[in-house]
């Protein structure tokens, strides 16, 4: 069994997505879990996946940490509970949201500051589009950030216990302030979220036809349009402040594209959307590809590839019987062809050489 640095055991309340995923992991570890939902049948679903123990409302336990997997809107109330039954547990919650979970706890009345000090929030930034705990996985964190915001009279101890979660769930640790958190993810993971959701409503009135043009283009900028609705609606509102000045900032882009657009061919039209689409790459280009590196510093071949089972596989394996790591791969499907295009990411020197070894196997390689 792999080394823990929990002790345990350790009490998950709310077993949706991230709650079950970190049941999984752990339990993984060998390190004994307990499982507490207000949905039986969703705690249920985490228990027969093997993501712990169901907490028997008799049972008496002490454990060495809680974490709260529950939505925003009930966090601060189930951190504040959890700190006043479990009076020697570190209470950790992994909501997106941070600031104002945070207000709320140092409001509660009923909490000591020796209370407070046994809580720290965290926000492992991973998930699925998926929601539930028939979507997790015991991986899910693996190599994720896993932010944690340590406030003024967080314990030492407790730090170091949620720390210890976020590692033996092999994520990566980050340590920001909330008011750093919560301005982060306003800009890499709401504000994406909001906009992709907000595209994704201009199709509702498209024509079946105009849908039948569809590529990856529109599939990548709506994929996480299909999140958890419900969810969402609490992290906007929670992390509002930080979220509207960047929804700002994106309206007055528009403006200034829909004013360009208006007189495509007037004086400085053509050089205002240039200056659109170069502000674009370059802030695309800012996007930390594999292991932090660029994007740019890697190699790109698109190969074509037949539309039947193996294909993906084959190409996988010449790849690395040639000795060449596939830094990243991705596959667009080419409409009214049986074909798909594969976009295979390598280090530059190692371009030529690849193109050469597909070549010679059969590969078709688009140049």
């Amino acid at each position: 069994m792999p080394t823990s640095h929990l002790a345990g055991p350790v009490l998950v309340i709310g077993t949706g997505l991230l709650g079950t995923s970190v049941g999984l992991g752990l339990r993984a570890k060998g390190v004994a879990v307990y499982l507490q939902d207000i949905s039986p049948t969703a705690q249920a679903v985490a228990h027969d996946i093997g993501a712990g123990q169901p907490l028997d409302s008799e049972a008496r336990i002490a454990p060495e940490l809680v974490v709260i997997g529950a939505p925003p809107d009930v966090t601060a109330t189930l951190v504040a509970e959890s700190l006043l039954k479990y009076p020697n547990s570190t209470v950790v919650d992994i909501a997106s949201v941070k600031g104002s979970i945070l207000d709320a706890v140092n409001a509660d009345a009923r909490l000591s500051d020796a209370d407070r000090a046994r809580y720290v929030g965290t926000h492992p930034m991973a998930g699925r589009e998926k929601s539930g705990p028939a979507a997790a996985r015991g991986a899910l964190f693996t190599s994720m950030p896993w932010v944690i915001c340590a406030h003024q009279l967080a314990s030492a101890a407790s730090v170091k216990t949620a720390e210890a979660l976020a590692i033996d769930l092999g994520a990566t640790l980050h340590r920001m302030d909330v008011t750093a958190h919560d301005e982060s993810v306003a800009l890499t993971s709401h504000f994406p979220q909001a906009a992709s959701s907000m595209i994704a409503s201009r199709l509702l009135n498209a024509q079946a036809h105009q849908l039948g043009l569809a590529g990856n283009g529109l599939r990548d900028m709506t994929r996480i349009a299909a999140s958890d609705e419900k969810l969402w609606i609490q992290i906007f509102s929670h992390n509002a402040k930080a979220l509207i000045p960047i929804l700002s900032g994106m309206k007055e882009d528009l403006d200034r594209l829909i004013n360009t657009l208006n007189n495509p061919t007037g004086h400085g039209a053509l050089l205002d959307l240039s200056q659109l689409m170069s502000e674009g790459n370059a802030g695309q280009a800012r996007i930390p590809g594999k292991h932090g590196a660029p994007p740019q510093a890697f190699a790109l071949v698109t190969v074509v590839v037949d539309d039947k089972p193996g294909q993906i596989a084959a190409l996988v394996t010449d790849i690395g019987e040639a000795g060449i790591n596939l830094e990243d791969m991705r596959m667009e499907h080419s409409a009214g062809h049986q074909v798909g295009l594969v976009d295979v990411s390598v280090l530059p020197g190692r371009r030529d050489e690849l193109i050469n070894v597909l070549t010679n196997n059969g590969w078709k390689v688009a140049q």
